[in-house]
């Protein structure tokens, strides 16, 4: 038997709504290891680090 969902998908859209309504431009829903919902926000001027890539130091770029 499974356990029930810690949340639904109306919550992760009210999630979104409300931080599109606190004026955040981009937003991001995630689980996490537990299950945890995570939200990231963050407005438009404020640039996200790309993640490294380790393969990106044995292949050349093009």
């Amino acid at each position: 038997m499974t356990a029930p969902a810690r949340f639904k998908q109306q919550d992760i859209t009210r999630a979104l709504r409300g931080a599109r309504a606190a004026g955040f431009t981009r937003v991001r829903v995630g689980i996490d290891v537990t299950g945890n919902m995570v939200i990231d926000a963050a407005d438009d001027s404020v640039e996200l680090p790309a993640p490294a890539n380790p393969l990106d130091r044995i292949l050349p770029r093009r």
